[in-house]
């Protein structure tokens, strides 16, 4: 069964994390099939960037959100500031 989760990246206490397609029985950090985005909360405001086209591919295809990636899944598209002339 394929799974849609958090891999944990980064340095002790300052934490970011890739959201991964793995096989359900995989290690958290371990063999993954694709990154389709990732998530650093260490960020104010937090960062989240999902390849929603690759989202939208897994889940069809029988990938299961695990509870906090559902939770992201669910928040709004951020929308971009402009930038500064």
């Amino acid at each position: 069964m394929l799974a849609i989760r958090l891999s944990r990246r980064g340095a002790k206490k300052h934490p970011f994390y890739r959201i991964v397609v793995t096989e359900k029985e995989n290690k958290r950090d371990g063999r993954f099939l694709e990154i389709i985005g990732y998530y650093n909360p260490c960020k104010e405001p937090n960062q989240l960037h999902l390849e929603q086209e690759r989202v939208n591919y897994w889940l069809k295809n029988g990938a299961q959100p695990t509870p906090t990636v559902s939770r992201l899944l669910k928040r709004p598209a951020p929308v971009p500031t402009p930038a500064k002339a």
